[in-house]
């Protein structure tokens, strides 16, 4: 009972400035959480189904169905929403594949989300989209890592993408409300259309920027290294790098420090007073001529008077 009492006096509150410090970094530093796209058509097998013949008039009876009321029977645009006119069926297929269109609303913020249709009719209304124009724009590309170099495409990562996407492709919020989105679940052809058709706020790159061959670098590098890391050194610490290492070490270890030296001091014999004892004697003196003990000890009072 007493140690109880002892813990809920010295402890209680320590422990809750640490507990409380923690949960407060996972609340802000933790990585945002994603809708879960595994098992959907955002996989590595994706670059395989680009080999789909288009079937222009079903994707138009689907472009009708789901994107007209916005862009346009002919995606000429409207005033709610731009022309799709000479993008490209990679950007529709990127913008399709992501989740991020159709939107909930007319007006709404994009989000990733699964996809609404499936890869062979992301593909129809991409193709028939771009078929309303003569200028074709960036097509769906297929996507060859062979050969690829992993450590030249950490090189491009960390020079061009990990300013907005971090260093560990976690995704990050900029200014402005702009969101980076993570690329923990992002395919190789969705890689290849952002970098080339840069959507939203994202820059576009060219091959005079980044070469074909960087670019398989990079997706190389994001699919094998940044989607499937190993952690070495102990836990992932959900991927967010060394800011959670560092809060880590700031919040837990130095928590734990804290109460460590709360209950050495707790542990300290004090003598009537409160003022620590280190001698052998009942007054608290502090040697062989240390100075008297605490006022009222007669004992301690009496020593002293002998050695002089």
């Amino acid at each position: 009972m007493r140690r109880a009492r002892w813990f809920s006096r010295r402890l209680a509150v320590p422990a809750a400035v640490v507990i409380a410090a923690v949960s407060l970094g996972m609340l802000v530093w933790w990585p945002a959480s994603t809708p879960s796209l595994a098992g959907t058509v955002l996989t590595a097998s994706v670059t395989k189904s680009t080999n789909h013949k288009p079937n222009l008039n079903l994707g138009k009876t689907l472009f009708d169905e789901t994107c007209a009321s916005c862009h346009g029977s002919s995606a000429e645009g409207s005033a709610v929403a731009p022309s799709l006119q000479g993008l490209g069926a990679g950007t529709i297929d990127l913008w399709l594949s992501s989740g991020w269109m159709p939107l909930a609303a007319p007006g709404a913020q994009p989000a990733r989300k699964p996809p609404k249709y499936d890869r062979a009719q992301n593909i129809d209304i991409a193709q028939y989209v771009a078929s309303l124009s003569n200028y074709q724009g960036f097509p769906i590309p297929k996507v060859n890592l062979k050969g690829a170099n992993v450590a030249n495409g950490f090189s491009v990562f960390a020079e061009i993408c990990a300013a907005c996407h971090t260093i560990t492709g976690a995704g990050d919020a900029l200014s402005g409300g702009i969101i980076a989105p993570s690329l923990h679940d992002v395919s190789k052809t969705q890689i290849v259309e952002a970098v080339r058709t840069g959507p939203g706020n994202m820059p576009r790159f060219s091959s005079g920027v980044i070469s074909n061959a960087q670019l398989s670098d990079l997706v190389a590098y994001v699919t094998r290294n940044i989607q499937h890391p190993t952690s070495p050194g102990g836990l992932g610490l959900g991927g967010v790098g060394p800011v959670a290492e560092g809060f880590v070490g700031l919040f837990i270890g130095v928590g734990l420090c804290v109460l460590a030296a709360f209950w050495i001091g707790d542990r300290t014999p004090r003598g009537p007073l409160g003022v620590e004892q280190h001698g052998d004697g009942e007054g608290g003196s502090g040697g062989d001529g240390g100075s008297p003990g605490p006022v009222g000890d007669d004992g301690g009072s009496d020593r002293e008077i002998q050695h002089v």
